[in-house]
């Protein structure tokens, strides 16, 4: 498919055709969380996530910058934990995504070390405190430094891949 530019020459990428074509990427779900003042569980989902460096252990994910939830998880502190989703977890994935106040109401959680929650079947958690914030067009890039991080009981983890959710099993 041809591409137009815009006014500096610069080529327009379709909005639809540039999530088409990146669907066919899998990527792992994840919930970042965190704790409000009042001790809330804040948390969103996200399919943007990676790790950074070694040294320092560093970890990034990339939330879209008008996200409510994001905002919320922004005004709590520097703190915020990643839990890798399991292929049994859709539904905390799916609850957590949803636009409500208290997304945590039918999920179990309970603290890391550094009080942030880390929910019960994870594949894995990482908890982190921000080291860096970089504005990235309509989302920015959150860097952690990773401070504490341990894996959980199931292995299988959560894929989203062409707008649907799934699994991956190793051969």
């Amino acid at each position: 498919m041809p591409l137009t530019a815009n006014g500096d020459g610069a080529p327009v990428i379709d909005q639809a055709r540039f999530r088409h074509v990146l669907g066919r990427y899998p990527t792992g779900v994840v919930v970042v969380t965190a704790l409000d003042a009042a001790g809330t569980a804040l948390g969103m989902t996200v399919g943007s996530f990676t790790s950074v460096s070694l040294d320092p252990p560093l970890v990034a994910f990339l939330p879209d910058k008008s996200s409510s939830s994001w905002r919320a998880l922004r005004e709590s502190g520097e703190r915020f934990c990643v839990n890798v989703l399991s292929a049994a977890q859709e539904d905390v994935c799916r609850a957590v995504a949803m636009r409500k106040t208290d997304k945590f109401h039918d999920i179990g959680w309970h603290p890391s070390p550094a009080g942030n929650p880390i929910i019960d079947g994870a594949v894995a958690w990482i908890d982190c405190v921000t080291e860096q914030l970089h504005d990235a067009g309509d989302h920015q890039i959150v860097v952690g430094r990773v401070e504490h991080l341990q894996l959980g009981d199931d292995d299988t983890p959560l894929l989203f891949h062409r707008g649907a959710y799934g699994t991956f099993t190793p051969h």
